[in-house]
């Protein structure tokens, strides 16, 4: 990646700069039998549209924070490079009740109501389904309001690499752009990567490790990840088949 990326949102810039085309997030889901894959393009879009949501439709603005009540999935990656998109904090598990935003998964909802700003709800189905028969009471349905929005995002402000960007359990004090660029290359180094790398992840993301090795590490590196939800669900026979189809090169959690 560039040396001069000091945010998330600049490392996602490089890696579309260098091969859009490339996979960047594959996602295994081992109690549904979802897979999906997004190259670099395909996540980039889903930033843009929703770094536009953010920014116009929630009418965010740096500094504000979002709490994240999501799981390790392939849309939660996208919502933390929106809010890195945005200067927004994006609060992995965080207070509701103390955020600005809250985006909710399907079984977090009731938690997600104490949020006295804008609520937004995300199915978790696979392809992105939207909620039916209609979004659930208090939210808006991610997947109804994202569509629209614009393929390319600009934010009215720049963003201040210095300024809170993350808080994650685990992590000690909130993160800026800055600090948590460098500590994904320091997790880079430790994990072996290096550009083309593909990194299988069974951790869940209640930690910077889980986070780190689930998305930002290899975004920094060069390289892409293999993101597994019940990874402990899949048979040892299952699990090798899958590293070699995936083309594993490296594995962090209960891989």
């Amino acid at each position: 990646m560039n040396a001069s990326d000091r945010t998330p949102a600049d490392l996602l810039r490089s890696a579309l700069a260098a091969d859009p085309a490339r996979p960047l997030v594959t996602y295994y889901d081992d109690a549904t039998g979802e897979r999906v894959e997004l190259s670099v393009a395909t996540f980039a879009n889903w930033v843009a549209k929703t770094a536009n949501l953010l920014q116009d439709g929630l009418s965010a603005e740096p500094g504000e924070r979002v709490a994240l009540l999501l799981p390790a999935h392939w849309q939660t990656a996208v919502w933390l490079l929106a809010c890195a998109s945005t200067g927004v904090v994006a609060d992995l598990d965080g207070d509701p009740a103390a955020a600005d935003h809250v985006v909710a998964g399907p079984d977090r909802l009731d938690e997600g109501r104490a949020c006295s700003g804008s609520r937004l709800a995300l199915s978790l189905a696979p392809l992105g389904r939207r909620f039916l028969p209609g979004p659930p009471d208090g939210y808006d349905d991610y997947a109804v309001e994202v569509p629209g929005q614009g393929d390319r995002f600009v934010p009215y402000v720049p963003v201040d690499p210095e300024a809170p960007a993350l808080a994650v359990p685990g992590a000690g004090a909130e993160l800026s752009g800055a600090e948590l660029v460098a500590r994904a290359r320091e997790d880079a180094v430790r994990l072996g990567l290096k550009d083309g790398s593909r990194l299988l992840s069974g951790l869940a993301w209640d930690s910077w490790e889980g986070v780190s090795a689930g998305l930002y590490a290899p975004l920094a590196a060069g390289g892409s990840v293999v993101l597994c939800r019940h990874l402990d669900r899949l048979a040892p026979d299952a699990l090798a088949q899958r590293l070699e189809s995936e083309r594993v090169t490296d594995r962090a959690g209960a891989a």
